[in-house]
């Protein structure tokens, strides 16, 4: 049966959305995003304070977040912010590049025209980001907006969709938007998913694996001369 690849739509709020949930999505940003450093302790009582929270809708954030990979829970010490070694980050990238690279496979097969002409504009509202066009990064935004989620969404695969947007996702998400800013990065990042699009549209299901694999080598790669320069994530001790 064809893929049809969901129209776009942000990731909005739903109005029946918890004070926990609120949180939780606050929480999750700033993570993602850096704003809350790599390493660092997760207070109860001083995000209790900056989000105006209970402990218990707290909590049941923490415990989400968690679930996400985004917090690790040391003993004797409490959750504090991931901070993957540089080993881990490249398994990440090599997980991404093998189950990418086939969920891009199954996608081609699946791919109808009304699915690549959703994707295309998926990549006109990228390129027209202002951070993108000033040359400060790759888009940001999740879910539909995001090239590499519609394309394991469009997979079909079911075990794929949970590894690579739930489990995996918000991860894999923070470490390609804190290094997405290297200069002439994101508009090569651009191209590079262009071309993977035009693999799908044509039904090339090879070419499209074989594209996506390069792109999140390149990106692995890109990461790696990044820590070789000495340029990482802010740390907290």
């Amino acid at each position: 049966m064809d893929a049809q690849v969901a129209v776009l739509r942000p990731a909005a709020e739903s109005e029946s959305e918890t004070l926990a949930d609120h949180v939780f999505r606050k929480i999750q940003a700033a993570i993602v995003k850096g704003e809350i450093a790599p390493g660092t302790k997760m207070s109860e009582p001083e995000l209790a304070r900056t989000y105006g929270i209970s402990r218990g809708p707290l909590r049941e954030a923490i415990h989400r977040l968690e679930g996400q990979r985004l917090l690790v829970r040391i003993p004797h010490v409490g959750a504090r912010v991931v901070s993957l070694s540089q080993q881990e980050l490249c398994e990440l990238y090599q997980i991404r590049e093998s189950l990418e690279g086939m969920a891009c496979r199954l996608a081609a097969a699946r791919m109808t025209p009304a699915g690549a002409d959703e994707l295309r504009r998926v990549l006109e509202a990228h390129e027209r980001d202002e951070a993108f066009q000033a040359g400060r990064g790759y888009y940001l935004q999740e879910g539909d907006y995001d090239f590499h989620y519609r394309i394991v969404q469009a997979s079909g695969n079911q075990m794929l969709i949970r590894l690579l947007c739930d489990d995996l996702y918000q991860l894999a998400r923070m470490y390609r938007i804190q290094y997405s800013a290297t200069p002439n990065r994101p508009r090569q990042a651009y191209a590079e998913h262009h071309r993977i699009l035009d693999a799908l549209a044509d039904g090339d299901g090879e070419l499209a694996e074989l594209l996506m694999r390069r792109h999140i080598r390149a990106s692995r790669l890109n990461i790696e001369q990044q820590i070789a320069q000495g340029n990482l994530p802010r740390t907290e001790a």
